[in-house]
C-alpha cells in the first residue's frame, strides 16, 4: 500500500508523545458518552428489546471499518486519517468532503456531550442552570486540549478507567437483579425481553440503528491518535484488538440489562442506568452512576475535541482548509483548530438558556447517520489501497485478515443499513439530509480547490523565471 501521504509530517509537526495505553483509553472515551448513557434508553424506548438486533448490525459494521482503519494507520499514521486515505484512493474532492464531514459530525457530538453532562448534573445538583455548567464544561476541556497531548492523553486515560469500572459494576449489580439474588429487588427476569422483543417492528429496529451509530461513532479517533503516538505501527494494532471487544461486551451487555429491567414504555429510560440500579433498590447508586455518566460524557467530549481539532488541522496542512488553522502553540497543539472546534459548543450552550430542553435532542438527529458515510470512506478507501498494496507488493505492518472478502461483506452490510433505514420515515429524512449534506461539502470543496489553483496559478505567472 502505497501509503505515504501529501500531507508529510513538517518540522514544525504535532507531539508524539501519547501512549499506547492513552490510545486505547481513548478509543473508549470517544465511544462511551453520550450514545451509550443517554442514547441507550432511546434506543430500547424505538425499538424494544429489539435494540439489540440493531447494535449487534452495528457492532459488526464497527468492528470491520476498524479493521480496514487498522491497516491504512499502521501504514501511514497520520492526523487526517480517513481523510487523507480517501484523498489517496478517491481523489482530493473526497478526502476533502469526508475529513469535513467528520468534522462537522463532531462539532456537534461535542456540543451534545456537553449539554448533556450537563443535564445529568443538574438531576443530581440543581443548583446551576444546565446553559451555565454547559459553558464551564467546555472552557474547561478547551483548556486540558491546549495543554499538550500527553497531559491531555493522561487526563482521558484517567477519565476512561473510571467510566470502564463503573460499567463493570453496573452490569455486575443488573446480573445478580436478573438472577434474582438481590434480597431486597424482586428479580423482573426476562419477562420484558421475551413478551414483546419488538413492539414497533422493522421500523423500530431502523429507527433504534441510527441511534446506535451514533453511539459507535468516534471510535475510528483511535486512527486519527495514532499519529501522535511513539510507536503507531504497535498503538493501532493493539488499541483496535483491545478497543473493540471491551466497546462490544459493554455497550451489548448493559443494553441487555436495561432492556431486561426497563420496559420500553418506562420513564426511567431517559436515566437508564440509574433506573436499573433504582429498580435494584440499592440506596445512592442511582445517583453515583449518575454522576459517572457524566465523567463518561466529559470524558467524551475530550476525545471528540481532540480529533476535531486534529482533523482541521490536517485539512489546513493539505490546504483544504484557511491554513492558519495549522498554526502550533508551544505544546505542539493545533490551537486555533481547537478554539474553532469548539466554538460551536458554546453556541450550543447558550442557544440552551433560549430554547430550555430542546438543542439536545435536536443536536442526536443531525449525526446519526453522518457516521455511515465515514465508514463507508474507509472500507472503499482500503479496498481500492490494499488491491494497489498487493499488486505492487507492498509489505503491509499490519494486514486486514479475510481480505476483500470482509471489506465487500462491511460494504453489503452498510448499503443493507442504507436500505433499512430508507423504509422509516424518521431515518429515511436522516439519510436524505445526509447525502444532501455531503454533496454540499463535496461541492464546496470543489469549488475551493479550483480557487485555490487558480490563486497559485496567478502567483506562479508572476514570478521571474529560474
Amino acid at each position: 500500500m502505497t501509503m505515504k501521504s501529501t500531507a508529510e509530517r513538517p518540522s514544525t509537526s504535532l507531539g508524539h508523545s501519547m501512549k499506547p495505553r492513552q490510545l486505547t483509553m481513548m478509543g473508549l472515551g470517544s465511544a462511551i458518552g453520550a450514545g451509550l448513557f443517554l442514547g441507550s434508553g432511546a434506543g430500547v424506548q424505538a425499538a424494544g428489546p429489539a435494540v439489540l438486533i440493531s447494535y449487534l448490525v452495528a457492532g459488526t459494521l464497527i468492528i470491520l471499518v476498524m479493521w480496514a482503519l487498522g491497516e491504512m494507520a499502521a501504514a501511514n499514521p497520520n492526523s487526517g486519517a480517513f481523510s487523507v486515505y480517501a484523498e489517496k484512493a478517491m481523489g482530493r474532492t473526497a478526502g476533502a468532503t469526508v475529513g469535513w464531514l467528520w468534522w462537522l459530525q463532531l462539532v456537534v457530538v461535542i456540543a451534545a456531550e456537553a449539554l448533556g453532562a450537563a443535564g445529568l448534573l443538574f438531576t443530581v445538583w440543581p443548583v446551576i442552570p444546565v446553559w451555565v455548567l454547559s459553558l464551564v464544561f467546555m472552557a474547561l476541556f478547551t483548556a486540558i486540549n491546549l495543554a499538550g497531548v500527553n497531559n491531555f492523553g493522561e487526563f482521558e486515560f484517567w477519565f476512561a478507567i473510571l467510566k470502564v469500572a463503573a460499567i463493570l459494576m453496573f452490569l455486575g449489580i443488573g446480573t445478580a437483579l436478573l438472577l434474582g439474588l438481590l434480597p431486597d429487588a424482586p428479580s423482573p427476569g426476562l419477562g420484558n425481553i421475551t413478551g414483546n422483543f419488538a413492539p414497533a417492528g422493522l421500523g423500530g429496529i431502523a429507527t433504534a440503528l441510527f441511534v446506535v451509530i451514533f453511539a459507535f461513532g468516534g471510535t475510528e479517533i483511535v486512527s486519527v491518535a495514532a499519529a501522535e503516538t511513539e510507536n503507531p505501527r504497535h498503538s493501532v494494532a493493539q488499541a483496535i484488538r483491545t478497543v473493540l471487544w471491551r466497546i462490544l461486551v459493554f455497550y451489548i451487555g448493559s443494553v441487555f440489562v436495561i432492556a431486561a429491567v426497563l420496559p420500553a414504555t418506562s420513564a426511567s429510560l431517559a436515566s437508564p442506568f440509574a433506573g436499573v440500579l433504582d429498580a435494584a433498590r440499592i440506596p445512592g447508586a442511582g445517583t453515583a452512576i449518575t454522576l459517572v455518566a457524566v465523567v463518561a460524557l466529559l470524558s467524551a467530549l475530550n476525545a471528540n475535541l481532540y480529533g476535531a481539532s486534529r482533523m482541521i488541522y490536517s485539512l489546513a496542512q493539505r490546504e483544504e482548509a484557511p491554513r492558519f488553522l495549522s498554526k502550533l502553540n508551544k505544546a505542539r497543539v493545533p490551537m486555533v483548530a481547537v478554539g474553532v472546534s469548539v466554538a460551536f459548543g458554546f453556541i450550543a450552550a447558550v442557544l440552551e438558556l433560549l430554547f430550555p430542553e430542546q438543542i439536545l435532542p435536536a443536536l442526536f438527529q443531525l449525526v446519526g447517520s453522518t457516521c455511515l458515510m465515514v465508514w463507508g470512506s474507509a472500507l472503499v478507501s482500503q479496498l481500492i489501497l490494499r488491491r494497489k498494496a498487493d499488486r505492487e507488493g507492498t509489505e503491509l505492518p499490519l494486514r486486514m485478515k479475510g481480505f476483500p472478502g470482509l471489506t465487500i461483506f462491511g460494504l453489503v452490510l452498510l448499503a443493507l443499513i442504507f436500505a433499512v433505514g430508507f423504509s422509516s420515515p424518521e431515518s429515511s429524512r436522516q439519510l436524505v439530509s445526509t447525502i444532501i449534506l455531503v454533496a454540499a461539502i463535496a461541492a464546496a470543496c470543489k469549488i475551493g480547490a479550483k480557487v485555490t489553483a487558480s490563486r497559485q496559478g496567478s502567483e506562479a505567472s508572476w514570478l521571474p523565471p529560474k
